[in-house]
């Protein structure tokens, strides 16, 4: 494995029942990268996302993180792992405030327990008074520290996506991995939202991305690879892949020239 690759899938598949979802999907992801996963309506793209990050168990093939064997598990391991994902569907708590939401991402990295949570013994505090210092931090990195206390049932729907970013940036991960980020937004939100995860990546975090939007993806990604019936039929920069015969015929229902 190269340094450089933060997680490779190697010969990846997933069945369900009599359908083939997956067949020998591989995929590398560069570190500091912004990797898109594209394809046609039901080429497999959310199954290969969901058996990355642990929703799904894949039915074959192996798998590498930050150069050590990466087991996809439940998904409170995948994020102790280094991989944090968001929902198509935003998942936050509506009755809890924006700043509670992203502090609840934090608890795969913190070390005092229940008994510290009822005693509040001087460790206990310090570590909610960092959680809640770093939670804090988030929301002002992707803009939105003065609607910190605004309980998430309230905020636009493009707050509660910086919301949820923030709380997957929370744990810390070695890999961001968005489902479809950019879904219901309008032009003003896509914009922002793109250069956000630009930011995010220049920070030194890895993103992969599902997202129907192919232009957004398009100038947005490094590499994107492309899936069709559950297999690899190209990867690439998106230059090359806006090239590649095979996709225009995916995406276009004809056989390319």
């Amino acid at each position: 494995m190269s340094r450089d690759t933060l997680l490779r899938v190697t010969g990846v598949g997933k069945r369900f029942g009599g359908l083939q979802a997956l067949t020998d999907v591989n995929l590398a992801i560069t570190r500091g990268h912004i990797h898109g996963l594209i394809g046609p309506n039901g080429a497999g793209k959310t199954t290969c996302f969901n058996v990355i990050t642990g929703l799904y168990q894949p039915d074959g093939g192996q798998f590498e993180l930050a150069g050590k064997p990466y087991s996809p598990s439940a998904p409170h391991a995948v994020a102790r792992a280094g991989i944090a994902r968001t929902f198509q569907n935003i998942r936050l708590f509506g009755d809890m405030s924006a700043l509670e939401n992203v502090m609840v991402g934090r608890h795969v990295r913190t070390h005092q327990g229940v008994l510290g949570a009822i005693f509040r013994h001087s460790a206990a505090r310090a570590e909610e008074a960092h959680i809640v210092a770093h939670a804090q931090a988030l929301l002002e990195f992707v803009g939105i520290a003065h609607l910190a206390q605004r309980t998430a049932r309230h905020l636009s729907y493009g707050d509660q996506r910086r919301v949820e970013i923030a709380r997957a940036l929370a744990t810390e991960p070695l890999l961001l991995a968005l489902d479809e980020p950019a879904a219901g937004m309008n032009a003003t939100e896509k914009s922002e939202l793109r250069n956000l995860l630009k930011r995010i990546r220049d920070q030194g975090t890895s993103l992969l991305l599902i997202e129907h939007d192919v232009k957004l993806m398009m100038g947005l990604c490094d590499r994107i690879t492309v899936l069709d019936y559950g297999k690899v039929i190209a990867e690439g920069t998106p230059a090359e892949v806006q090239q590649n015969p095979a996709v225009i015929a995916a995406y276009l229902g004809v056989e390319a020239a």
